[in-house]
């Protein structure tokens, strides 16, 4: 008898610890199993966000109304008929939807992003064979783009899913998608709707909309220049053009040739081996103004002027200054000018740049010296990157501080042997030109809220203000750096550059694209207008191959 009680007391004991247990520690996962057991989800696309050009008023991404088919195949009792239709309907493999339709599943995707006029022919057709479940036509959101290849490596573009993949579709990704709605119902244990419930619908909230500081007016300027450039110069590795307010950082252009289609991203050459295709995509997608580097050659001729300048070592106009006979001795190294065979003799530093002439920056840089060299080099932003709001940015590539002897110095003060982005290149013409002071560049000027209004119902706006660093260089070194540029495009190199009744100032350079590769990369840098500078541009081309060859100023 006690024996029996003892262990009826053990069990009842047992039973309570197991109770507690489930309650205490097991509760919440179980809740939520039965949660998920007894609710079938799916979820509602938000509209991702709109984005504009400066100009507010035209559209460079947009999201249209599309729709999506899923199935719940538990709740699917004619699973072949219901697979021909849908199969025939949106041009897939049967077999591939009848197995979708047999899975042991609450929820499968037949097909998305479609328009409505099919999905409403599919509406009909189950209304016509009175099936009321298990087919699911849910509000979707397809990615439009309206000007096809306008700024396509800057805009970038979404995947299936509408994640932003690339350019300010991804960089702006939390901004630009929204948040996910959703739409519940209650089943049974086998995933069927219980009969007199309702679906619950929680609205998606809509992602915030940009206002971007490119221009479209003047991207497509840039690209249509920039592409007959490039073909006229049999250019084998494309260019680009970079177009920047240096007043406030405002990126107004970026242009890339080649360029794609944002409306078909993938299209590529099908004959071509699929390594080849892969390559080929990457390559078109690539803003290489962001994400590669190169030599500047010449057109970095500025940053030594504007340095010595700075230091006092020179000014702009002191007659026989300097003599140029066709090279100069650095550390037993006779390093050339590039005209040689015919030496441009006396001259000052506006003469020097005007004819790009590599013997008087060669001895300014050692005049400078390394670490006052290396400090403006630092200051005009080149050890690292300016933090514009693109992904996949590059660094410069420079030889250490203390592995810079004369010859390096030398050579770096002519503009080779190192390499930086264009977009390192174009900020420092804009700090130049911003009376001295660094200036960020940017390409989102403003959001636009989807969800928050003001007191008068319009949509919340945040400005994106401008970001400035230090002063570079004082205001008068830039004044003088920015008239001797315009004697450059007056009377040097950079003539073909003169737009008249335009005050403008420039500098052409040419480089060697890599060590031994028998490449160049052609350049100009300009600024306009000198009193008051609006725009720096820069252009860039890789490799030109055409008849008037790689030499600066030839062809730009």
């Amino acid at each position: 008898m006690r024996n029996s009680l003892l262990l009826t007391l053990l069990g009842l004991l047992i039973l309570l610890f197991r109770i507690a247990y489930i309650q205490f520690i097991q509760g919440g996962e179980l809740k939520l199993k039965a949660y998920q057991q007894q609710t079938s989800d799916r979820s509602v696309n938000p509209q991702r966000g709109t984005i504009y050009d400066a100009t507010g008023q035209k559209i460079l991404a947009i999201s249209s109304t599309v729709e999506t088919v899923t199935v719940n195949p538990t709740t699917i009792d004619e699973k072949e008929k219901i697979a021909q239709k849908l199969s025939e309907l949106f041009e897939l493999d049967y077999e591939t939807v009848l197995k979708k339709i047999k899975k042991r599943s609450s929820i499968e995707t037949i097909v998305r992003k479609v328009d409505k006029d099919k999905t409403n022919e599919l509406r009909k057709w189950l209304e016509e064979n009175n099936i009321r479940q298990g087919v699911n036509i849910d509000e979707d959101t397809k990615r439009y783009y309206p000007y096809n290849n306008l700024a396509s490596q800057v805009i970038g573009f979404c995947g299936s899913d509408n994640q932003g993949l690339y350019g300010i579709e991804a960089k702006y990704e939390n901004i630009l998608k929204g948040t996910k709605g959703s739409i519940s119902r209650i089943t049974d244990a086998s995933g069927t709707q219980i009969d007199d419930t309702s679906e619950e619908y929680t609205d998606p909230i809509n992602g915030d909309s940009l206002v971007l500081t490119i221009d479209a007016t003047i991207q497509g300027i840039a690209e249509k220049y920039l592409k007959e450039a490039c073909i006229d110069n049999k250019c084998t590795d494309g260019g680009n053009i970079i177009i920047m307010n240096p007043q406030n950082g405002d990126v107004l252009a970026l242009a890339g040739y080649p360029d794609f289609n944002l409306n078909d991203p993938f299209a590529i050459d099908e004959s071509l081996p699929k390594d080849e295709q892969s390559k080929q995509m990457q390559a078109l997608w690539r803003n290489k103004a962001i994400s590669d580097t190169y030599e500047p050659g010449s057109t970095f001729k500025l940053v030594t002027a504007s340095s010595a300048l700075e230091e006092g070592i020179t000014t702009p106009d002191k007659e026989g200054e300097f003599t140029c006979i066709g090279y100069i001795d650095v550390a037993g190294v006779k390093m050339k000018c590039w005209r040689y065979y015919r030496p441009h003799g006396s001259e000052s530093l506006r003469q020097a740049l005007m004819n790009s002439c590599n013997p008087v920056f060669i001895g300014l840089g050692g005049k400078i010296g390394v670490t006052k060299y290396y400090s403006y080099l630092r200051k005009f932003g080149f050890f690292k990157t300016t933090g514009i709001d693109l992904p996949g940015e590059a660094g410069s590539i420079f030889l250490a501080e203390d592995k810079v002897g004369p010859v390096e110095l030398g050579t770096i003060a002519f503009g080779q042997r190192f390499e930086i982005t264009p977009i390192q290149m174009a900020t420092m013409l804009s700090t130049i030109a911003n009376k001295g002071v660094y200036i960020k560049p940017h390409l989102v000027k403003k959001i636009i809220s989807s969800s928050e209004f003001d007191e008068n119902g319009n949509p919340k706006e945040t400005i994106i203000n401008p970001e400035t660093g230090e002063q570079v260089i004082s205001e008068e070194t830039s004044k003088n750096v920015l008239s001797m540029m315009q004697t450059v495009v007056e009377e040097g190199t950079g003539k073909n550059a003169g737009v008249e009744g335009y005050n403008i100032g420039g500098k052409t350079g040419t480089s060697e694209d890599g060590v031994n590769t028998g490449k160049y990369v052609t350049s100009f840098i300009g600024v306009a207008p000198i009193e008051n500078p609006q725009v720096v541009v820069l252009v860039t081309l890789y490799n030109p191959t055409g008849e008037g060859g790689h030499h600066e100023g030839v062809r730009l």
